[in-house]
Order: structure tokens, then sequence, then C-alpha cells
């Protein structure tokens, strides 16, 4: 009996072992990445964003539209898409990929209002979100975010 648990966790500890500190650094890898996203907003949380399509702000003088985007790619850790193949045989629901989803949402808006930022924008309207699965297991996605970008006279704490 001693024998073959000594031969179990020979054969399945290195396994075991790799699993759990893969989860514990995807976690906090994941964790600092929503905290920098988080930081990111409320700094860029003066340009306002809107998605309406035919809106028309209050531009200042000679201010033109500009095409701002932001891109990003964003994988899935090893453990998630093991928790999320298990849980979709139970038709559960997927959270794992909701926060991969969420992730590169509010990643690709920070993006673009960091171009609009650096360019002197200070509004950005026609707002359109683009999310797609690069590979087939659905573990990397690539967002996209763009819209129209210009100087406005409109403040942000009347909308």
């Amino acid at each position: 009996m001693n024998d073959s648990m000594t031969q179990i966790l020979i054969n399945y500890g290195p396994f075991v072992l790799l699993f759990v500190v893969g989860w514990f650094f995807g976690m906090r890898h994941e964790r600092q990445h929503l905290a920098q996203l988080t930081i990111a907003e409320k700094q860029l949380a003066h340009i306002i964003v809107s998605s309406e399509r035919f809106y028309r702000p209050n531009l200042t003088a000679n201010s033109e539209g500009e095409l701002v985007l932001g891109s990003v790619v964003i994988a899935q850790d090893y453990f998630k898409m093991v928790i999320a193949r298990v849980l979709s045989l139970f038709g559960k629901n997927l959270t794992t990929y909701e926060t991969l989803l969420d992730r590169s949402r509010r990643e690709a808006l920070v993006r673009m209002r960091t171009q609009a930022q650096a360019k002197g924008y200070n509004h950005i309207y026609g707002l359109r979100l683009e999310v797609s699965n690069i590979n087939q297991l659905g573990s990397m996605v690539e967002a996209i975010a763009y819209g129209t970008a210009v100087i406005s006279t409109d403040d942000a704490k009347t909308r």
C-alpha cells in the first residue's frame, strides 16, 4: 500500500505541482492586470466616451475628428482552460471566459483613450467594440475599440 502511494506521488506529483504553480501565478497576473486597468481607467476618466454614432458634441474652433483605436490580444491561462472544459460538460456558466473578455474589452478601451489623450482629444464618440477568438479553443481573444476623437467643450460633469 505504501509503495503504491509513493509510485502515485512520483508519477503525478510533478504534474499537480506544476498545475498549482501555474494556477497561482496566473491568478496573480490577472489580479495585477485588473488593478492596473482600474488605475488607468481612473486616470483617463476625463475623456468622455459615447457609443452614439450620430452624436454631435460641441466642438472647439478648428477641431476636426480623427479615428483613434486600441487593440489588444489576451490569452487565457492553462488552468482556467481546464476549468472551463469541465464546467462546459455540465452546462455551467463559463465565468473564466467572461473575465477574459472583460479584461480584453477594458484594455482596448484604455489603449484607445490613451491614444486620444496623447493627441490632445477629450471626447470620443461613435465607439465600437469588436471582439473575436484567435484560436478554436477560445483561449485567446482580440479586442479592438475605435471611435472618432474630437476636442469638445462639453463638460464630463454635465453628462
